[in-house]
């Protein structure tokens, strides 16, 4: 049977949590299979043995090596795709399951956060012209020495639109839990709206703010390349929501869609000299160690000396405070503050560009349900606040609703 086109599909841990829905995946899977399509396959591990996998390594050792971290992590890939590739099997249809090395994808040699080099999907190719729907473990590829590399939490997102890229795939679905975008968490704001359409630019603000829909990074390639994404359910037919180039009257919208992000703490150092190279110093060193940094603020000079604030990510906390403890000498700094009772609240839309007032629309919000501003991010389609994590669900909600997102109405038009 000649087949009709090839598509790339992934198919979240949630998608894939127990027997059921590895079933429900497999049924999905032979539909497509069977109107004609060629299939590539990405899936993630099953529901939470992610966490799992490392809480058990830090049970094991508190500071385990990232080398040998991946070598555990691939693991929970790699079982989902072999389960799911059998569930397969018993509906009669011709499917293999490969590893992500196996699958040509290749890797730098940053351990548990490696970025993709390039991709030669050259066994994918053969195993399609055979007729067998191909199940890669997602997430992983092939280091510089040899080695399993993960691509950081969320990868199999990349896997998969990365895989579209090289494979020239006509779409690629991205399968979840929820029915695609929404204009918050549904679990945080009841009345979320699911969005039909948005771009790229604003996915990847509200992915990188804490939207943890899709990966930020895959949302970058799908970008750079153009690839068709749709994000939609794996428990309904329901259409998904499509992820393109930005198109006519999308601008119309001030703000499209609010998120939540728990995962960052606050770095303080304090008593740092105020004179050239000395912030430099101390954010060269985090750099080193592969620490991403984000909002940045540095108060106003007393006496020569300045107290400079940014956040990281909770997961590299530890590693930034052993890091700044020597720095802190070095410069003759007073102190290092961390406060890890903090969350983002951001709001995001490409309107925004040309309506002036949304910044003071969003901080009059905060201040009416007395919600204090501890430091502020804005990028030409995002504002970010970063409060206190116990007002994290009211803000969500209170900017919700005074942005008109709720179901039934219409987001505020840019004037």
């Amino acid at each position: 049977m000649a087949r009709k086109g090839l598509i790339v599909q992934k198919f979240g841990g949630s998608s894939v949590a127990n027997v059921d829905r590895i079933r429900n995946v497999a049924r999905r899977i032979a539909s497509y299979y069977k109107k004609g399509y060629s299939l590539v396959v990405v899936v993630s591990a099953l529901g939470d043995t992610t966490d799992e996998l490392v809480e058990l390594a830090h049970t094991i050792n508190p500071s385990p090596s990232p080398r040998e971290m991946d070598m555990l992590m691939a693991t929970g890939e790699q079982a989902s795709s072999s389960l799911l590739t059998m569930a397969l099997h018993r509906l009669k249809i011709p499917a293999v399951a490969l590893t992500g090395p196996q699958s040509g994808i290749y890797t730098d040699k940053d351990h548990t956060r490696a970025k993709i080099v390039k991709i030669i999907p050259k066994r994918i190719k053969e195993e399609i012209k055979k007729g067998n729907v191909v199940i890669v473990a997602g997430f992983q590829g092939l280091s510089p020495e040899g080695d399993i590399a993960t691509l950081g939490r969320g990868g199999s997102d990349l896997t998969a639109v990365a895989l579209a890229k090289a494979l020239n795939a006509d779409l690629c679905e991205i399968f979840t839990d929820v029915e695609g975008i929404y204009t918050a968490d549904p679990r945080i704001v009841k009345d979320a709206r699911k969005l039909d359409v948005i771009t790229y630019d604003e996915m990847l603000e509200m992915a990188s703010l804490g939207a943890q829909v899709m990966q930020a990074r895959s949302i970058e390639v799908g970008k750079k390349f153009c690839v068709p994404i749709v994000v939609r359910s794996s428990l309904s037919n329901k259409p998904g929501t499509l992820i393109t180039e930005e198109v006519e009257g999308m601008e119309g919208a001030v703000v499209r869609g609010v998120s939540l992000d728990r995962s960052e703490a606050k770095i303080t150092v304090c008593g740092v000299p105020d004179r050239p190279g000395i912030a430099a110093k101390i954010f060269k060193e985090l750099s080193k160690a592969g620490i991403s940094v984000d909002v940045i603020v540095q108060n106003v000079s007393s006496e020569g000396k300045t107290d400079i604030s940014f956040t990281v990510d909770k997961a590299d906390l530890k590693r930034s405070i052993d890091i700044l403890a020597k720095v802190v000498k070095q410069i003759k700094a007073k102190d290092v503050i961390t406060d890890e009772n903090i969350c983002r609240v951001s709001i995001v839309g490409v309107g925004m560009r040309n309506y002036p007032g949304v910044a003071a629309t969003m901080f009059d919000v905060l201040a009416k349900n007395k919600i204090n501003i501890d430091m502020i991010s804005t990028s030409e389609i995002s504002i970010s606040c970063i409060i206190k994590d116990k007002d994290g669900k009211k803000a969500v909600n209170a900017l919700h609703k005074a942005f008109g997102l709720s179901k039934g109405r219409k987001a505020k038009k840019a004037r």
